[in-house]
């Protein structure tokens, strides 16, 4: 192993430039030279790399975003895109990858793997949603970053009285939701692993208005949708103001935590030590504080498990 690049791939999440720092760093600490990849899988078929040094990733630790950039690729999901991405590789010389991304990027790499490229994987995406990990890489600094935004809602919200809801990220996944939620003290989580009843919710918001409740926060994943029609719903049938926040994309920027920015720095080192050990088609996580690695294959095909008791409690410190 003499020569690793380095890329990001899929949605953007606060953190990826720690990983980044830590990848180059490690690397460079052990001998090793690093290429950086611009613009993900695409950039790496258009052979769009790049050395990087110490000065390469100096002052990016606290950057949200990424500094190589992301791109969707659909030229890489065919055979002929992969070789031909393996193929640039081999031209300049790249003996490890490490792929900073989720889900579909780990399937990236690990169908370059076939292909004799050694690959690493860092969970970095905002979701939390791979199964294998405890934590992904900026679902920490999303949760503070609509937390801040629900604080703020709060005010108004009780200002005027209204049911605020608010839609936040997580596709398929509910944890930005129900943790912002337990977080932000809401009177209602709606996540896609959950049924919820329209009916009841209405029924909870009008036994919390004659408690004199002044307001109602109610935290909506985007994996259900419809923050607008639910909220048209409940104004109907409570007869309560009731407005709609769909976060979006804002919840993928700002500077990462302190967490995110120490769980990428352990990920990234790990990362290069799989490769110096020889290791491919590898991902790193964490379980109970300890860094981890599993086969790719295998951790993609870990069932997720929603957290039964943490949704218990919401519901116990909701009313």
């Amino acid at each position: 192993m003499r020569k690793i690049a380095v890329l990001t791939s899929g949605g953007d999440a606060p953190g990826m430039n720690a990983a980044i720092r830590a990848v180059v760093r490690t690397a460079l600490d052990k001998g090793l030279e690093v290429m950086g990849v611009q613009r993900g899988y695409s950039g790496l078929i258009n052979g769009e790399l790049f050395p990087m040094d110490r000065h390469s990733v100096s002052d990016i630790i606290q950057k949200g975003g990424t500094i190589l950039r992301t791109a969707r690729c659909p030229e890489f999901k065919t055979e002929e895109g992969r070789q031909k991405a393996a193929n640039v590789l081999k031209v300049y010389g790249v003996d490890g990858l490490v792929v900073i991304g989720g889900d579909g990027s780990f399937t990236g790499a690990r169908l370059l793997s076939k292909l004799g490229v050694a690959t690493i994987g860092l969970p970095g995406t905002i979701d939390n949603d791979l199964a294998y990990t405890d934590y992904t890489i900026g679902f920490d600094t999303a949760l503070n970053t609509v937390l801040d935004a629900i604080n703020k809602l709060r005010d108004t919200s009780s200002s005027h009285e209204r049911v605020s809801i608010v839609e936040v990220m997580g596709r398929s996944c509910g944890d930005i939701a129900l943790h912002a939620g337990i977080a932000g003290g809401a009177e209602g989580i709606i996540v896609p692993e959950k049924e919820f009843d329209q009916e009841q919710l209405c029924k909870v918001i009008l036994e919390g208005k004659l408690k004199g409740k002044l307001h109602n926060l109610i935290m909506l994943a985007e994996g259900i949708g419809g923050a607008n029609e639910l909220a048209q719903y409940v104004e109907e049938m409570t007869g309560i103001e009731t407005r709609a926040t769909i976060l979006g994309h804002i919840q993928r920027g700002g500077s990462p935590s302190v967490f995110d920015r120490v769980l990428a720095s352990r990920m990234g080192y790990k990362a290069v030590e799989l490769l110096l050990e020889g290791k491919s088609a590898r991902v790193v996580g964490i379980r109970e504080g300890k860094i981890t690695d599993d086969d790719i294959d295998e951790a993609l095909s870990i069932e997720r498990t929603f957290d039964e008791e943490l949704y218990a409690i919401s519901k116990v410190l909701s009313h």
